[in-house]
C-alpha cells in the first residue's frame, strides 16, 4: 500500500515481532519535520514504537500537512484530506508493524496539535490518547465534522503562557472544550512562548508512561 506520507519508524532495540507495543505517532509543526519531533519522545523509545509522520506539503526547508489562509482558517479541502489520509496512515502502520491498536497515541505540536485534537474527535476510542502541545480545534471541526465520543480518550493538553502565535486564551478555551467531553484530561500552562520547554516534555513523558501502563523496566 502506498501512503500519503513519508515517515520515520523508531523500533525498540529489543523489538520482538511477536509482541505488541504501545505506539506514539508524532505530528510536527508548520515548516518543521519528523526529526524535530523525535527528540521530544526519544526517552520512550525502549517502551514505545515511535512513528514520525512527515507533512506532505513542502514549506521552505520543512513541511506542513495543509496550507493556511489565515490563523484558524486552513484551506478546507487540504485539511479534510489530511484528516482522512492520517486516519488511513495510522491503520496502515498498525497493520505493518507490531503496534498495539489499543495503545495508540498521537503527539503533536502546533499544526500537529491541531491535527491530533481533530483526529481524537474523528477517531474516538480508536486512540488511547493524545498529547497536544500549543494547538486548538478549528471551529469547522467542532461544528461540521461527524464527532466521536472522546470520553475514553486520555488527553494531555499544554500551552505556553507567552505564546506569541496562539495566545494562551486559546489554550484555556481548548481545555474547556475537552473538559466537557472527557474526564481523562490533564491541562498545563508553561512559562514559554510557542515551543516546548524541558518541564513540559518531562511532564508529558511521565504522563505517557503512566497512562500506557508501561515502566522504564519493561
Amino acid at each position: 500500500m502506498k501512503t500519503a506520507y513519508e515517515y520515520a519508524i523508531h523500533l525498540p532495540a529489543n523489538y520482538d515481532r511477536d509482541k505488541k507495543y504501545p505506539t506514539i505517532f508524532t505530528l510536527h509543526g508548520k515548516g518543521s519535520d519528523e526529526n524535530n519531533m523525535y527528540h521530544l519522545v526519544e526517552p520512550l523509545n525502549e517502551q514505545f514504537i515511535i512513528v514520525g509522520i512527515r507533512g506532505n506539503v513542502r514549506l521552505g526547508m520543512g513541511y506542513q500537512y495543509y496550507v493556511l489562509k489565515s490563523l484558524g482558517n486552513p484551506i478546507r479541502e487540504m485539511f479534510d484530506l489530511a484528516i482522512q489520509d492520517l486516519e488511513l496512515f495510522i491503520s496502515y502502520a498498525t497493520d505493518r508493524y507490531s503496534i498495539d491498536a489499543n495503545k495508540r497515541y498521537l503527539l503533536g505540536f502546533s499544526q500537529g496539535a491541531i491535527l491530533s485534537m481533530s483526529l481524537a474527535l474523528t477517531m474516538g476510542h480508536q486512540l488511547k490518547g493524545i498529547v497536544a502541545l500549543n494547538g486548538y480545534v478549528p471551529h469547522f471541526v467542532k461544528a461540521e465534522y461527524s464527532l466521536q465520543s472522546v470520553e475514553d480518550v486520555s488527553m494531555f493538553i499544554s500551552h505556553g503562557e507567552h505564546d506569541s502565535v496562539f495566545p494562551v486564551k486559546i489554550g484555556y478555551e481548548t481545555a474547556e472544550y475537552f473538559q466537557k467531553k472527557t474526564s481523562h484530561i490533564t491541562f498545563n500552562i508553561y512559562p514559554s512562548d510557542h515551543g516546548v520547554i524541558e518541564e513540559n516534555r518531562n511532564d508529558f513523558v511521565e504522563w505517557l508512561m503512566q497512562d500506557s501502563g508501561v515502566s522504564m523496566n519493561d
